[in-house]
């Protein structure tokens, strides 16, 4: 019994309250998750750089961090810290070299997101207690997925949260479990897909980014796993440019949208809609079972 919201921006006004909207969403659905908690957001593109999202145990071990890598690729890399996370900015040419440098040089952080614009915060908690640890009200952006966790298929533990994120700006948000989710774990080792924890919505997520990389769209893949992605699922994906729903055949779990002048907006239950604006006014409506939702800029 997770909890997802989501909001995508059409009202560009908006954008300086996209943090501090979803976080009330995700507040709210506090009680759907007790474990865990993360919330995806996409910023501004900044010409010819790229985004790493890293995790560790201590602040501390970002010490030195940003130098170290810079000087291993060759280029000029920035930092900014924030409680166990950290956000590295660099050329996009240098981004693949410098997850290889983390792996090989800082094997005990971890890599949460990469990509142009995404920046992903996920710790052990309640949705307040990890907003607040990350300053998530304040962050900004044109869209961005959130997820409060009551785990069932893996153990509570920071990896063990969502969002997933498996390709360049992508990350996957999920209510449900999968039956098959080791079948395909396995399928996609076979593939080169890499896929760290034991989570099955990590394997979903690695799913879509292997379909995409072979020329599919996100849509044309969210069909492919009505084939291929057994169980009871509720799944939210966040893109570079926009974000998806999509429910399984039976779609036993809870979902509602919302949709306005100024935004769409995805919750598991319509309590985490109804403090954002113009609500009242809003088109609202279950997502139908087996059907792709998708909005982009």
């Amino acid at each position: 019994m997770c909890g997802i919201v989501g909001l995508f921006l059409k009202d560009k006004t908006l954008e300086p309250r996209l943090g501090e909207m979803l976080t009330d969403m995700l507040i709210t659905m506090s009680d759907r998750g007790p474990d865990s908690a993360g919330i995806a957001v996409y910023g501004t593109d900044r010409d010819g750089q790229a985004k790493l999202t890293l995790q560790a145990a201590e602040p501390s071990q970002f010490e030195g961090l940003a130098e170290e890598i810079g000087k291993e690729v060759g280029a000029r890399v920035e930092q900014r810290v924030i409680d166990t996370h950290a956000v590295l900015s660099l050329p996009k040419d240098k981004l693949s070299a410098a997850r290889q440098a983390i792996k090989r040089l800082r094997p005990d952080i971890r890599v949460m997101s990469a990509g142009d614009i995404i920046e992903i915060y996920k710790e052990v908690g309640l949705p307040g207690d990890v907003a607040k640890r990350f300053d998530i009200p304040k962050l900004t952006g044109s869209h961005g997925i959130g997820h409060t966790r009551m785990a069932t298929e893996s153990a509570v533990t920071t990896l063990g949260a969502h969002p997933f994120s498996t390709g360049a700006d992508q990350c996957l948000v999920h209510n449900g479990s999968l039956s098959n989710h080791n079948a395909l774990r396995r399928q996609l080792a076979r593939e080169g897909i890499e896929v760290e924890t034991q989570n099955d919505t990590e394997v979903a997520a690695a799913y879509l980014t292997w379909k995409m990389q072979q020329g599919h769209s996100l849509g044309e893949a969210l069909e492919a796993g009505l084939a291929d992605l057994d169980g009871f699922y509720t799944f939210v994906v966040g893109t570079k440019d926009g974000f998806g729903v999509l429910r399984d055949p039976i779609a036993c779990k809870p979902a509602v949208m919302a949709e306005t002048d100024q935004y769409v907006a995805f919750g598991s239950e319509y309590r985490a809609l109804v403090n954002l604006p113009g609500i009242e006014d809003a088109r609202v409506w279950e997502p139908e079972p087996a059907t792709v939702y998708f909005w982009s800029h």
